[in-house]
This record gives structure tokens, sequence and C-alpha cells, in this order.
């Protein structure tokens, strides 16, 4: 075991199936001492037709958690082995019920004296052990029922990612940075219009120097995201969080809620208590963004954009 003593429990999977296959040599050489003609793949649709009940394919795929094809490639194997056989459902002629042949029922008698020892032999060996694993592997199946290890580990990736996210102010060798990104987005499903040029090209005097802000998001100190904050000059908002943009090389490691939670916090640093932003429906992302930071659809608000077909606001504590 010095692979796994190295490794670690990360292996678990490998750790499992290698368990697996060696409770697989054991049971085949356990049927051979019983002689009782059986594979240990087998078993699960045997035991469940051992109880004296046809049934149907997809009724034995549900009751042992195998795929449909699983189960029929078992039955196939099974009925050449005269195991079990086939018959047609008396209220549907469509449908075929599988029930034990002849050989499998006097197989279900043999059996017995087999499960009888089995049963015995886990027990000692289960209360043997410190931990049962039975009752383990009862729970971990559990949780994972809960939330796959796919899930979890997506889940600490995108953690681990996010750890990896800086975000630092504006800094003058950005702004090609800055408007470059824009553009990209923009360009993408829309056309740049010219309040997009006033700010893209000019971003110290149209944002910064009227009281603006404007934040970069760099992943492993490469710079991959931007957004502002501008100052607004109504009675209804104080900043206008604008232009964000991130780069598509880092697609889903959260920059863009990390951009969002940081020009938030920087709003409420000066002093806001109501923030707005425009947008569009076709940018199902970044609208599901706005709403898990929550910004709230408004109407109403003049804008200069073409492209503007939803506005949202975000009432600060």
């Amino acid at each position: 075991m010095s692979f796994f003593d190295n490794v670690g429990i990360i292996a678990i999977g490998t750790r499992m199936r290698m368990l697996s296959e060696r409770m697989a040599e054991d049971a085949a050489k356990i049927y051979e001492m019983y002689e009782v003609d059986l594979k240990p793949k087998w078993f699960p649709v045997f035991y469940v037709l051992s109880q004296n009940e046809s049934k149907s394919i997809t009724e034995i795929a549900n009751l042992i958690g195998h795929s449909h094809p699983s189960v029929c490639k078992i039955v196939r194997e099974m009925v050449q082995e005269q195991i079990l056989c086939e018959k047609k459902d008396k209220n549907d002629g469509r449908k075929n019920n599988i029930l034990l042949a002849p050989k499998g029922k006097q197989m279900a008698k043999q059996i017995e004296e087999q499960y009888t020892d089995v049963k015995k032999a886990v027990e000692i060996t289960l209360n043997q052990s410190k931990h049962n694993m039975w009752r383990a592997i009862e729970e971990f199946e559990f949780l994972l029922e809960q939330k796959s290890m796919y899930q979890r580990v997506k889940e600490e990736k995108k953690t681990r990612e996010i750890e990896e996210v800086e975000i630092i102010p504006y800094n003058h060798k950005y702004k090609a940075l800055f408007r470059a990104l824009n553009e990209e987005w923009i360009t993408t499903f829309f056309k740049m219009e010219e309040t997009d040029l006033k700010a893209l090209d000019h971003p110290k005097e149209y944002i910064l120097d009227n009281g603006g802000e404007i934040l970069i998001a760099l992943y492993k100190k490469e710079p991959v995201g931007v957004c502002a904050l501008l100052k607004m000059n109504d009675s209804h908002y104080d900043y206008e969080v604008a232009k964000m943009a991130v780069s598509p090389i880092v697609k889903g490691k959260g920059i863009g809620w990390a951009l969002g939670k940081a020009i938030i916090d920087k709003a409420q640093s000066l002093g806001a208590q109501k923030i707005y932003l425009e947008s569009n429906t076709v940018l199902k992302p970044a609208i599901n963004l706005y709403q898990k930071l929550g910004f709230k659809k408004v109407v109403g608000h003049p804008t200069p954009y073409e492209r503007c077909n939803i506005q949202m606001e975000l009432i600060l504590d």
C-alpha cells in the first residue's frame, strides 16, 4: 500500500476500485467452492429475481441501481446460461418479463448455505475493524447523493482560483487593457457608441477626474478584468457601475464576482447609498451576476446607450 500512503486520499476512487476487484476475485472463488455457477456481476440481478417475482428490465435496473443497457447485457448472458428465461407479459405483449429458469431456481436453493456463511464472515470482519465500513459506505453514498464528487471538486477549484484574484486601483499602464477588454465584448454583441469611446479613450478625464473609480482584476498577477464606477450627477443615484469586462481566457473563475463585490465595496467607502447600472438581456451571465450581487430591475432612467434594454439598481446599507 505504499502508493496510497504516498498519494493519500486523492486516490480514493482507485483504492475503492481495487478493493472492489479484490472482493470480486474472492467472490468468484466462493461461488466455485459452493459449486454455484454464478458470476459475481450477475448476483444483484439473480438475487432480485430469486425473490419469486418476475420483473421487467427497467424494474430490475431501478431496484439494483444499474443502467438499463448494463442489465440487458447481464440478462442476455444469464439467459444464455439457462439461469434466467424471458416471457411475454400477459397484459402487454410488447413487454418481456424476466424470471428464474429451472436451473436458476435450483441455484436459489443451493446458494442459501453460501449466504449464511458469507453473512457471518462479513459480520466478523466488520466487527474486527475499528470503523464499520458498511455504515461508512452508506454515509459516503448519502453525501455523494446530496452533492457529487465532481461538484465538490468544482467548488474547491473555484475557491482556490478566487484566492488567486487580486483587485487593485487603476493605473495609466492599464489604459490599453481597459479599452481592449471592453471593446472585445461590446463588438461581439453590439457596436461601439459615442459614450463608449469617451470612457474608453479618455478614462482619466471622463471617469477618474469626475470623481469615479476604475478597478483592475489580476489573476496570478496578470491583468484580466476591469470595472468602472462613474459619478452620477442626479438625484436618484450616486454612482453607476459600468465597463465591467473580463477576459474570456479566465471565464468561470469568479473574476466577475470579485470585481462586482469590490466595486460595490468601493462605492460604499465613498458614501454611496444607491448605485445603478445598464445592460442588455442578451448578456445572460452578466444579468445573473448582477442579480446575485443584489441588483434589482428598475425602469425609466434616461440612457445614452442604444443597446440598453435593462436598468438595475442596488440600495446600499
